[in-house]
């Protein structure tokens, strides 16, 4: 009986921790001591552009669109010598796949179609063996896909870009696709906001383009949802907001633009010349930023969505419509800009990149404003009211710069260009990872407070990151927290961990 009732207690033992493994798992890491253990190339541009990881099989699988479009897998069990192990050909479903996510056991694939302005669609395989479970269409250009928390929903953002001479603009677009009802999809466009339009361009919303249609002119990004699966948020980068989404109704509730960045201010101060003869000449100019989100995430505390964007920044570029123009080229008010002359210097704003779409506000021929691409920072904006609570200003372009990774020939256009950004529970604290396209390197900001937060370490990655992917060390096989950066222009995939205290 005391064997019996000695098998009983440990049997109850183990379960009882094996429990508060799974629920309360917990590594005392240092989120300031990330380093690269681990790194592997799978092609040249085009590939690693983004990356899912499934815990269950402890594989990676990442974008290659540098030869055939294809799905790479690479098995992480030993995160330091990371191997390509298999591949999933998608040559048969047509175009580029351009994003991916996984979710209990499932990895779903966001597949443009070979005429890009045609619906796109989703195909979902088993991680274990690669076999294809469901496909489905969605619309023009799916962007990014995500899972939500709950696994019961799929959603991608339908970016629908115009062709290239602008005959064929299809409208940007959510696909909602219900796993559980047999992968069934709703796609909804931006129609029930027209009558809003006036009132939304006089916030900052952009709509322009070759026949100013609101709805067409969208262009869905990027998409982050709620812990409880119910509320999605979308930026709408060309058009410089965010999109709010009842994924349980299935309509967009709100449109929050986003307005614009004042680099007339001290700590706002950039670098606006690669020809001044000087890395780094950061000062107050008379310009406004458009924030252009492209990544976001979210950060829920005490009962609000924090939502954390990258502000890239992106011009519009077809042979019927380019926006991009140098301050050189373009006339300006004598009144706003008395001293045009002196700023139209190359080794001045002469060289600064803005749109030529936004600015002539007394519609004399004139420039009364200039506006530039992106706001070369992340923000925190309250996803409940569109509300900025936080923005990183010149910190990111200062980072570089300090480790001597800045790149002045990007001063004229986008500078860093915050692309990627995700967050994750590094030891105690809540870590943002900001993946930097020009300068090859990821910042990370303790975030535990949403509204505050703090630098902690830059790093380097591969060629211009494109996917910032954090499993934490429950999930990880280490069991210690991983920061995996997928770079397009090397094709390299590194792996990155913090040191335990």
């Amino acid at each position: 009986m005391k064997l019996l009732n000695l098998l009983f207690a440990c049997t109850f033992f183990f379960i009882s921790c094996k429990k508060s493994k799974d629920s309360d798992f917990f590594v005392n890491e240092d989120p300031s001591t990330f380093k690269e253990i681990g790194s592997i190339g799978i092609g040249g541009v085009g590939a690693a552009e983004i990356s899912a990881y499934d815990p269950i099989t402890q594989r990676l699988f990442v974008v290659n669109n540098s030869s055939t479009n294809k799905i790479d897998i690479i098995d992480i069990k030993n995160p330091s010598a990371p191997a390509l192990i298999s591949s999933i050909p998608l040559t048969s479903y047509a175009g580029a796949v351009n994003s991916l996510a996984v979710s209990n056991g499932k990895l779903a694939a966001a597949i443009e179609a070979l005429n890009k302005q045609d619906n796109g669609k989703v195909v979902v395989f088993r991680t274990d063996n690669y076999n294809e479970v469901k496909v489905v269409t969605v619309g023009a250009l799916p962007d990014m896909i995500t899972y939500s928390a709950d696994g019961n929903y799929i959603l991608t953002a339908n970016e629908g870009e115009p062709s290239n001479d602008y005959t064929n603009d299809p409208a940007g677009t959510i696909s909602i696709i219900e796993v559980n009802n047999n992968y069934a999809v709703t796609t909804i466009d931006f129609s029930s906001f027209i009558a809003q339009e006036t009132a939304l361009k006089a916030n900052g919303f952009r709509v322009f383009g070759i026949g100013n249609n609101f709805v067409k002119d969208i262009e869905p990004e990027y998409i982050t949802i709620s812990g409880d699966s119910k509320t999605a948020w979308v930026t709408l980068q060309e058009n410089n907001a965010i999109a709010k989404i009842n994924i349980t109704t299935k309509t967009i509730t709100n449109i929050f633009p986003l307005g614009f960045k004042n680099y007339n201010l001290d700590e706002s101060a950039i670098d606006v010349s690669d020809l001044d003869a000087i890395v780094g000449t950061f000062a107050k100019w008379p310009i406004k930023g458009i924030y252009m989100p492209d990544a976001i995430t979210i950060l829920e505390q005490n009962g609000i969505p924090f939502l954390f964007t990258a502000n890239e920044g992106d011009a519009r570029e077809y042979t019927a419509f380019a926006e991009a123009k140098r301050v050189k080229t373009l006339t300006l008010d004598p009144l706003a800009f008395p001293n045009a002359a002196t700023l139209k210097l190359d080794a001045q704003m002469g060289r600064l990149n803005v749109t030529n779409t936004m600015g002539d506000i007394d519609a004399d021929g004139d420039f009364d404003a200039l506006y530039s691409f992106g706001a070369r920072s992340f923000s925190v904006w309250n996803g409940n009211t569109g509300a900025q609570v936080f923005d990183s200003k010149n910190e990111l372009d200062k980072k570089a710069l300090a480790l001597g990774v800045y790149d002045d020939t990007r001063s004229d256009d986008k500078s860093v260009e915050p692309e990627g950004v995700c967050i994750g529970k590094v030891g105690n604290k809540m870590v943002a990872f900001i993946g930097m396209e020009r300068v090859d390197a990821v910042a990370m900001y303790d975030v535990s407070n949403p509204i505050a937060p703090v630098f902690l370490q830059l790093v380097k990655c591969g060629d211009a990151p494109e996917g910032v992917l954090f499993i934490p060390a429950k999930d990880s096989p280490t069991k210690r927290s991983l920061l995996v950066v997928s770079s397009e222009n090397d094709g390299f995939v590194k792996i990155f961990t913090p040191n335990t205290i």
